[in-house]
């Protein structure tokens, strides 16, 4: 594909997810497709939860009109859709979590006895030969399938969050894809970026005092979710291998240690480890008094570094067995950040007022 061909491909997928919210939109807020503030909540306004069904039903029009056959991509389509219902019925009026849970697992084995998307070996994590699964390649993948998807659901906390976390996953396998010459994979995560980054025009605070007029809601972030867990897999294993298993867990790192971390917490707290409350890192963040924006850049730019880590790592031939384990005792380090948050916090504080006075600083130079 020509660079004229992938720019033209990209600015039509913006504009097209752009003039489906700003159209949209009002109907959203007529039927009652809102976000309305209060809780644990941090927005002021009732905010229409128009921005996943953007990024679908472009995403799903697009691939449609694309020159391509679309073989297994079919399974994708169908698991995609079932969790996009069930996430429009919760964004309507909040269903049980087990309904939520059924359709994951449920879409989830689609990808598996459909699309063969299945993990069928972990790499050399622990040295040696590769760890292979066997009969567990099923529960496991599906394990794993919704894991992936429930943090990318988790992830929808700040405005511009999620989907700039996703846009910079969705981007490095589209270099990936692009690298390999897989031009159909090219196309489709070309939407995928697109749509995410029409979205984002609506949700990103690109000035401290804009909030989000548009939030993704659960449809789009279980879509999307699903869509992280078909690509980890599908790339990491036969026939594509375009990467390893653990150097692709560096590129979602961030989200898996997250949501891993918040479910052991309220699991060791006798809670459900699907309850939702305010002990993820971006409520750290603002605690410690961060803006939300600062917050959201941060964790973009933690993110990049970890995707460049697993990328540098895989580039170097780096041992599968030295980035599990490097993986691990982040995760460690991690998990005991988020146990004593207010240490964390005390910490984080510092840097923001420290920050904070030499922007002052710079500022009254300027001044003077």
């Amino acid at each position: 594909m020509l660079f004229t061909e992938v720019l033209i491909l990209l600015a039509a997928t913006v504009a097209a997810t752009f003039g489906f919210i700003s159209v949209f939109r009002p109907l959203a807020c007529r039927i009652g497709l809102v976000d309305q503030p209060g809780g644990r909540k941090d927005h002021k306004k009732p905010t229409a939860l128009i921005g996943g069904a953007a990024v679908f039903i472009v995403f799903l029009l697009g691939v449609l009109m694309l020159d391509m056959p679309l073989g297994s991509w079919r399974s994708l389509f169908f698991a995609g859709t079932i969790v996009f219902i069930i996430g429009i019925l919760d964004d309507f009026r909040e269903i049980p979590p087990s309904s939520r849970f059924i359709a994951q697992v449920l879409a989830s084995l689609i990808i598996v006895f459909w699309g063969n998307v299945e993990l069928q070996t972990l790499g050399a994590l622990l040295g040696g030969d590769p760890v292979l699964l066997g009969m567990l390649a099923v529960p496991i993948t599906v394990l794993g399938s919704v894991g992936v998807i429930n943090a990318a659901n988790m992830l929808d906390g700040l405005d511009g969050l999620a989907g700039g976390l996703l846009l910079i996953f969705f981007s490095v396998l589209l270099f990936l894809a692009w690298r390999a010459g897989l031009q159909n994979e090219v196309n489709v995560l070309l939407l995928i970026c697109g749509a995410l980054a029409g979205f984002l025009l609506f949700n990103f605070r690109f000035t401290d005092g804009r909030p989000a007029t548009v939030f993704m809601g659960d449809a789009g972030s279980l879509f999307l979710g699903l869509m992280v867990a078909w690509f980890l897999i599908r790339y990491t294993q036969e026939p594509y291998n375009l990467i390893r298993p653990i150097s692709a867990v560096w590129l979602f790192g961030l989200p898996i240690m997250d949501t891993v971390a918040i479910m052991i917490r309220r699991i060791m707290r006798g809670r459900s480890p699907f309850a939702p409350d305010r002990e993820h890192f971006h409520h750290i963040l603002l605690a410690a008094g961060f803006k939300v924006r600062t917050a959201v850049l941060i964790i973009l730019g933690i993110s990049v570094l970890l995707s460049a880590v697993g990328m540098l790592g895989e580039w170097a031939g780096v041992a599968e067995s030295v980035m599990f384990y490097s993986f691990m005792l982040l995760f460690v380090v991690y998990f005991w950040g988020m146990q004593h948050a207010w240490k964390v916090m005390k910490a984080l504080r510092r840097v923001h007022d420290y920050t904070l006075g030499i922007q002052e600083q710079a500022e009254g130079n300027i001044n003077v």
